[in-house]
């Protein structure tokens, strides 16, 4: 894209007269909707939800009703605090609602059953053979599972850059989406552990209790760890080239996760102390993982800054608005305001279109923009103006 392409628009004198105070973000007229992505999208859930249906009645017949409810219920825990793991990251730039609810029945329904019949299918291979053995058994874990179940989780994010190319901005954005789809992996995963223990604990609350702690408390964001460098990858790729390379990105980030995977569980055969692999490997991989989050965060932060600064030089915002638009501390100055104000819904709905509107603004420098993306900036710069005219009570022309 050459230059004169990604110039940014003279903003309007009304506009520039509009910014001469400095206005809080108030509510702003989305940007249309893309019919093609919504269709898609209700396709996507209902045959995500067909498959986790599926996938729960296999469980019923196969466990009981008693032991997949009670199951179920205890397996919300590790899901809320994984949903609370998911939100954090997804603060600054906030997914599509729709597209996260996708990713996660893609996780719960679709990767689980693909994995049930694989396995499946595995298993009588083995039976062939004589029935399981200890190499068979270490092979299920640190090859099988790994190979199968990441491909399946990746594939859903791979889709969901294919299909909605629009929303997939970058690194954070995948590795939101892969959560979503490792969270619903997980959930689906320990209602199958915690039954089986209940049906062969005997009444041993104690047997119960280990397999909750391991899988629900001590490691929770396994999966989403795993599937996170898929998205992570595919992200990178999304923010500096196009189709072809989110493939080659796609397929980099699944045998990183594959990896990662496999030593995850192979390790568990050869560390006698489990406790002790957890505070040697567990804990460090996790904390490395949260702090790599916390830097890419801060990225989006100086990325939004950068790019709002650039339509604030053209008349677009007042040069005070972006540090309340683009800052944590100046958001969290500007929601607080907007609390006092009755202004909570409007303030968080101008943000979130604001910084799609940097994000997008970054695209079109990098070259990887729709077609007609001089259109779809106009969109987005006409809901800001619409905000700042609402928040200062001018009506709507």
């Amino acid at each position: 894209m050459d230059s004169s392409e990604s110039r940014i628009p003279e903003a309007p004198i009304s506009v520039q007269q509009g910014t001469h105070l400095a206005t809080q973000p108030v509510l702003a007229r989305p940007v249309r909707a893309n019919g093609a992505l919504g269709a898609l999208a209700v396709v996507g859930i209902l045959l995500g939800a067909l498959a986790l249906l599926t996938v729960f009645g296999y469980f019923v017949a196969v466990l009981g009703v008693a032991g997949f409810v009670v199951s179920a219920v205890i397996a919300l825990v590790p899901l809320g605090i994984v949903a609370l793991g998911v939100r954090w990251v997804d603060t600054w730039e906030p997914e599509p609602r729709v597209i996260l609810l996708f990713a996660f029945l893609w996780g719960a329904g679709v990767s689980v059953l693909l994995a049930l019949i694989i396995d499946g299918e595995i298993q009588s291979v083995i039976a062939s053979f004589g029935g399981s053995t200890d190499s068979f058994v270490f092979l299920q874990a640190a090859v099988q599972a790994p190979i199968v179940e990441e491909t399946a989780k990746g594939l859903g994010v791979l889709l969901i850059f294919l299909v909605a190319r629009r929303h997939f901005d970058g690194p954070v954005d995948g590795i939101v989406y892969a959560a979503c789809i490792g969270a619903g992996f997980a959930f689906t995963e320990n209602i199958q552990y915690f039954a089986i223990a209940i049906l062969e604990s005997e009444g041993s609350f104690g047997d119960i209790a280990g397999v909750f702690i391991v899988r629900g408390l001590m490691s929770p964001f396994a999966h989403v760890m795993f599937t996170a460098l898929t998205g992570f990858a595919i992200g990178l790729a999304a923010r500096r080239a196009g189709i072809a390379a989110g493939l080659g990105a796609f397929v980099v980030g699944l045998v990183a996760a594959i990896l990662l995977h496999a030593f995850w569980n192979g390790a568990l055969f050869i560390v006698p102390d489990f406790f002790g692999y957890y505070v040697l490997v567990q804990v460090p991989l996790f904390v490395l993982g949260t702090l790599f989050v916390v830097y890419l965060r801060r990225q989006e932060q100086r990325l939004t800054f950068a790019r709002l600064h650039e339509y604030a030089a053209t008349g677009w915002f007042n040069p005070a608005e972006v540090a309340a638009l683009a800052t944590a501390t100046g958001r969290r100055t500007a929601k607080r305001w907007a609390a006092s104000h009755g202004l909570s819904s409007q303030m968080r709905r101008y943000i979130r279109d604001s910084t799609r509107l940097a994000f997008f603004r970054q695209r079109m420098v990098t070259g990887q923009v729709p077609l007609d993306p001089q259109a779809h900036e106009a969109e987005l710069l006409r809901a800001v103006v619409a905000s700042r005219r609402a928040l200062q009570g001018i009506p709507l022309r």
